[in-house]
């Protein structure tokens, strides 16, 4: 297991930009590669014997906000891999002023083939709500990431 959290109390994070981490508890085993104060991690495919895979369990949250000059509308975070969103992991609020936090929580499941990487970084996403809304820069404090390797 592998823990990273955000490196202050409050970031502010512009628009498909990352959430900065520092390691809680790094992967003792290389498995998962991050250099502190970055937002991207590497998960490595390393595999034994005749398996084709490594499996990981990514978890991560955050407490998300507009910031004080930003308009009250909706907001998202995902979790990207090789910098594309999943979408199937956005947490979408929509917070009735700015400053109003709310927390947002996912769990996603990520196949990495024997002998690839891939990079995965928690990224401020457009909320897709109706097409009309312009993505905006987000506050987002004690985000946590946590990558369990599953098989």
């Amino acid at each position: 297991m592998a823990e990273y959290v955000g490196i202050d109390t409050e970031q502010l994070v512009a628009a498909g930009q990352n959430v900065l981490l520092i390691d809680s508890i790094p992967c003792p085993r290389g498995y998962v590669v991050h250099r502190n104060g970055s937002g991207i991690l590497t998960l490595r495919g390393c595999t034994s014997g005749n398996a084709c895979f490594a499996r990981y369990e990514v978890s991560f949250g955050a407490n998300i906000a507009v910031p004080e000059g930003g308009t009250a509308e909706a907001i998202a975070i995902a979790l990207a891999i090789n910098g594309e969103p999943l979408l199937n992991s956005r947490g979408i609020v929509t917070p009735a002023a700015v400053q109003q936090y709310f927390n947002v929580h996912r769990t996603v499941t990520i196949t990495v083939p024997k002998g690839c990487c891939y990079t995965i970084a928690i990224e401020n996403v457009d909320a897709g709500v109706d097409g009309l809304i312009d993505q905006q820069t987000i506050s987002v404090a004690d985000a946590s990431l946590t990558v369990v390797r599953t098989a």
